[in-house]
């Protein structure tokens, strides 16, 4: 297991997140990212997971809601890591799936692109 801190762990997020085309993060609409050491209990395994109502299914009635949130698991995602690369690679691979959801994208679909 790879050791980071937060705040190293928060500069990887950040650095997935600058790796999103501008004009995809300029659509991102009411959403936050949050990191948390562990995932639920009942999903240990669990590495990142979006909660919210994807941009494609709002309509006239998504008004004055709370921000979604895409929460990622700081300890279960370096729990697979052994080098900061390997880090590198899982964070952004567990943002781009979170994000996608965010967009409306399936896991079905994630898979077909090529993203596990």
């Amino acid at each position: 297991m790879l050791e980071l801190t937060e705040a190293e762990f928060e500069d990887l997020i950040a650095q997935a997140l600058d790796e999103i085309p501008g004009e995809l993060a300029a659509m991102m609409e009411n959403v936050v990212v949050l990191v948390e050491d562990e995932a639920p209990e009942e999903t240990p395994e669990l590495l990142g997971i979006y909660e919210g109502t994807p941009l494609t299914e709002r309509g006239e009635w998504y008004t004055g809601v709370l921000p979604d949130a895409i929460r990622l698991f700081r300890l279960p995602i370096l729990r697979l890591c052994e080098t900061w690369e390997d880090a590198v690679e899982e964070v952004l691979v567990t943002v781009v799936h979170e994000v996608a959801h965010h967009f409306g994208i399936d896991d079905d679909r994630l898979h077909e692109l090529g993203w596990e």
